[in-house]
């Protein structure tokens, strides 16, 4: 009885208060470190840089990344199950590639576009099956699904398949201004994917679910929750965006090429971890993953403008992945002794 007053009156004190905020709102402080950065960002490039025009910048910005966008997206699914998935940037080259050569055939767009995200779809559910029934490490898993749809890319092709397309083209020649930012619709494409998918974490069963298996996937079981599902679902979500991102690059690039996203994986893997998302799974958000793709085109886009080489870019984000990472594992520990 000592012992129940002496924990209620702990729970009661400031310092239980704060334990009790810290818990609840823990999993934001990544992510509002990726916005102070991003802003520190911005506000030293607008003083060094005469010509730094932020509206202008920001939309190329998103007209650049809106591909490694769309694969964010889909990691960062992946990634809050405690999951991995380096077979994204080889399933985008081979939709990609594979929808230029469609087209070039004469399938109708109508008709291209849906068949590269079911073939995405696939490759995901194969990935999510190895995993989920045979229990392959994700990673040896989504590597077998890496090597499966490079080979396929250059089955289709060795060499580069131009797009002539007009409907596939419009989604990137196409540009709608206002106020001095312009959109292109592949913009539209990734700004509505990150729209659906934190709908989807937030307000849904599954998303719920999605978090569960990434916080403990015992509990979850215990707990009645459809976690074979779940997992399965992360890697099916993976691909579709997968394929959507080789679309959207095809028609960004104009062609399709069996080496195109050689190192992309890793690229959204820095992206969604400088977002926020816990690689040990069960805490993040897709708008911190937005937010990760817009750090890193902004110092692509910072390096350019210094003049610089653009191998700086990969030391960068390297250094700032491995800052987010010690955060991480700060905000793990402090997690766990406010509990």
């Amino acid at each position: 009885m000592v012992t129940l007053t002496e924990d209620r009156r702990v729970a009661s004190s400031p310092a239980g208060s704060y334990r009790r905020f810290l818990s609840r709102h823990i999993s934001w402080v990544p992510v509002f470190a990726a916005v102070v950065i991003l802003v520190l960002m911005i506000a030293g490039s607008m003083w060094y840089f005469p010509n730094f025009q932020l509206n202008r910048i920001l939309s190329s910005i998103l007209l650049d990344n809106a591909y490694l966008l769309v694969l964010a997206v889909g990691m960062t699914f992946v990634i809050l199950t405690g999951g991995i998935d380096l077979s994204v940037g080889a399933v985008m080259a081979f939709t990609g590639i594979l929808c230029a050569k469609m087209l070039g055939d004469g399938v109708p767009v109508a008709v291209a576009i849906p068949a590269m995200v079911l073939i995405g779809a696939a490759i995901g559910l194969l990935i999510g099956v190895l995993v989920q029934f045979f229990d392959v490490q994700p990673f040896i898993a989504s590597l077998v699904g890496m090597f499966l749809a490079r080979g396929l890319a250059f089955v289709v092709s060795l060499e580069s398949i131009k797009v002539e397309n007009d409907g596939l083209l419009w989604l990137q020649s196409t540009r709608f201004s206002f106020a001095g930012w312009y959109i292109t619709p592949t913009g539209i494409i990734a700004l509505l994917t990150v729209a659906l998918a934190a709908f989807v974490l937030r307000y849904t069963r599954f998303g719920r679910t999605v978090y569960a298996v990434g916080g403990n996937e015992q509990s979850a079981r215990l707990m009645g929750l459809p976690v074979v599902r779940a997992k399965l679902a992360v890697y099916v979500i993976s691909g579709i965006c997968a394929g959507l991102a080789g679309i959207v690059l095809t028609a960004y690039s104009g062609a399709g090429y069996p080496l195109n996203g050689v190192g992309t994986e890793l690229d959204t893997i820095a992206a969604v971890v400088i977002g926020g998302t816990l690689l040990t799974g069960g805490s993040g958000f897709v708008v911190g993953s937005m937010i990760g793709v817009f750090v890193y085109g902004l110092i692509r886009t910072i390096i350019s403008f210094s003049g610089a080489e653009q191998s700086w870019t990969r030391i960068t984000v390297g250094a700032l992945l491995l800052l987010f990472v010690v955060v991480q594992r700060v905000i793990v520990s402090r997690s766990a002794l406010s509990r």
